[in-house]
């Protein structure tokens, strides 16, 4: 069973260390070696600041995209693999976490196996599937063989009472993620859905159907996934928390979306005593229960077979992996070469036994002294962000009071959880690796369900220490920097703070903003969407936001294809927001004693060029197109090249004129933050 995750606002690529009291042999961080001193600095900074590092980091055939952020991740990987290998090779009592770690990794390494067992492992799912002979299995079917069909549900805070966990239903069933895939009709995207169209041919086959009856079940799959994505909400309208909350008691729901059987469903999924649920988007499930209840069951199972085949591909044998690669890598994101298996295998372990591999790397890899650093420049970096609140001269006082309200309310998270998880209830056995991954949905499925009608946990964590990435949760009001990236460029111990600010710091204050971009705002100090703006600074945010919107509305990423301003707007308000509070909180912290120049360069371009190469990588065009379509952050050149164009700092530190190409006038630059 498939559940959804739910990932609050993460930055991508953030968080680690702070403080650089102590240090000896201070350096300034900057590696000339990652720039390109040939290009022109105000023509594209980009390449000036990171050409360097794309050119001795070019693209592996097992990339789309690699960048700093898989760098470090790479390096996080190699610590987990020795930390699971050590484990794998070694015998443990049946039942203990290090026997489920050792258990599952050599299970995802053993090809012969998974080559002997071929298709075996779903064989008894299919079957069931096949069986269907009405509305009732197909209910039992999606609940408990293929949870992502139609539409999905999780349990998580309730926007309107966020101390509470509800129940909610939300769309989905569409193979290619977002709507656009389906109905765009550029060659792009055509060839993506053709290439689609072929891979689930291929997969079918793979089960043994001959390619008649492959063909014609992939026809029924694309028209039932056609007909959801065309009532789906685009990435753009689900980032409106009010038009994705429809609170609705059980019986509101029977008339709202009839000739479904809501009490068999909700029996079947496990949860109990749901009496209102939230559906956050009512068109695309009504469109579901409409699908089955006209279409001919034919078509219906081959849809469920289908939603099975998918989830469980990458567990399978190495046809079944192959063909998977050959569309999701190949086609959708322009890989040449699949991940080796020990990655894959490490990537599992990493994902089922999270936080019990997560206290193992940070008995290892995260001091108790960077917890510390890192507390206080979160504190630096919240005080930069309340001076620069008091200083607002488009927001008034009554707003200002409750925006410090909610800054001084930040529930700040770093490291690691103080309470770990227990894996105790999660069996891993020998049987298959396929059969692993369910009884570790099972569980999480179990674990998320519990959580119904009961009080949010406000210090459950969202992401593993382990993880090389941050949040911000808006119904927790919380900030979260897990252990993962501490290492270089997102922090130096033994660099300057205009390093530091201008890496970690501008991370940490990208963050924060988040509690006050375009989504953030709408939710109060508590965490309840609440309107706590007066009328006016609401609307006088909302006119200096569509500058953003504008101006990234304009970059074309690809020739034919542009940005996405509403997509990309609350992570553009964040990096805005970032650069700004970050390049305060540098200034405070130097203020006494100023940093000199060194090689060339002054203390605030070594600011400018921290953060610029934090976002240094390379990509193909393939996964430009798919992160446009569906990817709330902008490409990594533009978060450069588009962010700092609207820094009144970055033009000061590097002398760009009205004669530089990336030049904005003052009055067309945002200023929000």
């Amino acid at each position: 069973m498939k559940v959804k995750q739910i990932l609050p606002v993460a930055v991508m690529a953030i968080a680690t260390l702070t403080g650089c009291e102590g240090k000896k042999e201070m350096n300034t961080g900057i590696r000339p070696e990652n720039m390109d001193l040939t290009a022109q600095k105000g023509a594209d900074f980009y390449q000036y600041a990171c050409g360097g590092w794309m050119k001795n980091n070019p693209l592996t055939d097992e990339y789309s995209r690699f960048g700093t952020f898989d760098q470090l991740a790479e390096n996080n990987r190699e610590q987990l693999k020795g930390l699971i290998g050590e484990i794998a090779a070694a015998q443990h009592e049946q039942g203990s976490v290090a026997q489920k770690i050792g258990d599952l990794y050599n299970l995802a390494m053993d090809i012969e196996k998974l080559n002997k067992d071929g298709m075996a492992p779903i064989k008894e799912d299919l079957d069931k599937i096949n069986a269907i002979t009405d509305k009732a299995g197909i209910i039992e079917a999606m609940a408990e063989l293929a949870g992502s069909a139609y539409f999905q549900f999780y349990v998580g805070a309730d926007i309107m009472d966020s101390k509470m966990n509800i129940f909610q239903l939300y769309q989905g069933g569409i193979g290619l993620g977002e709507k656009e895939y389906y109905i765009d009709t550029d060659e792009a995207t055509t060839n993506i859905r053709e290439g689609y169209k072929k891979h689930i041919v291929k997969m079918f086959q793979l089960i043994g159907q001959d390619e008649k009856t492959a063909t014609k079940n992939m026809e029924a799959v694309m028209e039932i996934e056609t007909r959801l994505a065309k009532k789906s909400f685009n990435a753009v309208e689900q980032r409106n928390p009010a038009a994705n909350y429809h609170m609705l008691t059980l019986d509101e729901l029977k008339k709202q979306i009839p000739g479904f059987d809501w009490e068999a469903y909700l029996n079947a999924v496990g949860v109990k005593g749901v009496t209102s649920m939230n559906v956050s988007q009512i068109e695309p499930v009504q469109e579901a229960v409409a699908i089955i209840n006209s279409l001919p069951m034919d078509k219906q199972k081959a849809y469920l077979q289908w939603k099975l085949i998918d989830g469980a591909a990458a567990y399978l044998s190495e046809d079944f992996v192959a063909q998977n690669f050959d569309f999701y890598g190949k086609v959708l994101s322009g890989k040449k070469e699949d991940q080796p298996r020990w990655k894959k295998a490490v990537s599992t372990v990493n994902g089922v036994l999270g936080e019990a591999v997560g206290q193992m790397y940070v008995e290892k890899y995260f001091p108790a002294a960077a917890k510390e650093r890192m507390v206080q420049l979160v504190k630096n970096l919240q005080v930069a962000l309340g001076e620069r609140i008091q200083a607002l001269e488009w927001m008034g006082e009554e707003t200002k009071a409750k925006a410090m309200e909610k800054l001084n309310t930040f529930y700040v998270k770093v490291g690691y959880p103080d309470k770990w998880k227990d894996y105790s209830s999660l069996n891993i056995e020998k049987d298959s690796y396929y059969a692993n991954i369910k009884r570790a949905e099972k569980f999480v499925l179990n674990e998320m369900l519990e959580k119904a009608g009961k009080p949010v946990d406000i210090d459950e964590w969202h992401m593993t220490p382990q993880t090389v990435n941050a949040y911000y949760n808006p119904t927790t009001n919380e900030i979260c920097f897990p252990a993962g990236i501490l290492q270089y460029p997102f922090f130096d111990m033994n660099a300057d703070d205009a390093f530091n600010y201008g890496a970690i710091g501008v991370v940490i204050g990208h963050e924060m903003t988040h509690g006050f971009d375009d989504q953030g705002r709408q939710f109060d100090k508590d965490g309840n969407l609440k309107d706590w703006w007066t009328a006016e600074d609401a609307e006088r945010f909302n006119t200096r936001s569509k500058v953003l919107v504008d101006y990234f509305n304009k970059i074309e990423v690809l020739p034919g294809l542009q940005a996405n301003g509403e997509l990309t707007l609350g992570e553009n308000i964040a990096d805005h927001g970032g650069l700004q509070v970050s390049y305060q909180a540098y200034k405070n912290a130097t203020k006494d004693t100023p940093l000199a120049e060194v090689d060339g360069l002054t203390p605030d371009q070594r600011f400018f060029l921290a953060y610029s190469g934090v976002w240094a990588g390379n990509i193909r065009d393939e996964q430009i197109r798919v992160y446009t379509k569906s990817d709330p952050h902008s490409l990594g050149r533009w978060r450069v090249n588009g962010a700092l164009p609207h820094i009144n700092a970055w033009y000061e530190a590097f002398g760009i004129t009205e004669s530089d190409p990336m030049y904005i006038a003052p009055a067309e630059r945002a200023s929000i933050w």
